[in-house]
């Protein structure tokens, strides 16, 4: 257990475990499972912070690469290794702030499943994965996370700061990936992140949507495993570094 790698992974918004079901990253990797439902980043980096002891991996998908920005501010000594999925580096604009609002104002009014199913669910994969069945997935596992957290998760994104000053400090290998079929966040957006952070490896999956975890797992499984492997030997040469 002790030589086992810890990867923490981080659900984006209205997202759970459920995110990551057919990840294998291969063997020597211990999965944690880490939750975003505090009223702010902050308080969402505390909680990936406290899911596990000791120096980590983190793997974010949107939300959770936002909240893995955070981590590498306030704990850059415990991250092995960085992976930043579907993602947004940069501070709100304000068309996101009106969406938001007005997604908060529609939940109030108990109209929760609808946003997600209507607005929400729509958005999240290519065109050739936007299918019934999928959309439902989206609708069960945002049932599970709640009109309350979902509140808390929207408060949040309007919290966060532009994150790519920041990231040149990162010293960890990172793996930047993009799908070529967002509509939330495209290749554009991780070409910054792989511009601000010296060394780390770009890359952009066909045909896949802001899901790409779901809509092409076998792609994500391999990109992460290699990643992985990169990672182990840092951690090794880094180990043997520190010896006297």
């Amino acid at each position: 257990m002790g030589d086992e790698l810890p990867l923490v992974l981080v659900p984006g918004m209205l997202c759970d475990a459920q995110l990551w079901a057919e990840l294998t990253p291969g063997p020597g990797v211990r999965l944690v499972h880490a939750a975003i439902d505090a009223p702010s980043v902050a308080g969402m980096a505390d909680q990936v912070l406290t899911s596990t002891d000791g120096p980590f991996v983190l793997a974010g998908l949107s939300l959770g690469a936002i909240v893995g920005f955070e981590v590498l501010r306030r704990a850059p000594e415990r991250v092995l290794g960085f992976c930043a999925i579907s993602t947004n580096p940069h501070a709100p604009v304000a068309a996101q702030y009106r969406g938001w609002h007005d997604m908060a104002f529609r939940t109030l009014r108990g109209e929760f499943e609808t946003v997600v199913r209507n607005t929400i669910a729509p958005t999240m994969f290519a065109d050739r994965h936007r299918t019934a069945e999928r959309i439902e997935q989206v609708v069960a596992m945002a049932r599970r996370i709640g009109p309350d957290r979902f509140q808390n998760q929207l408060r949040a994104q309007a919290d966060r700061i532009d994150s790519l000053p920041s990231l040149a400090a990162a010293g960890c290998p990172a793996l930047i990936v993009s799908a070529d079929e967002d509509a939330l966040c495209p290749p554009d957006f991780h070409r910054a992140i792989a511009d601000a952070v010296e060394g780390s490896r770009l890359e952009t999956v066909a045909g896949a949507g802001h899901l790409c975890t779901w809509e092409v797992p076998h792609r994500i499984s391999d990109l992460i495993s290699d990643w992985l492997q990169v990672v182990a030997t840092d951690r090794i040469t880094r180990q043997e570094s520190s010896c006297p």
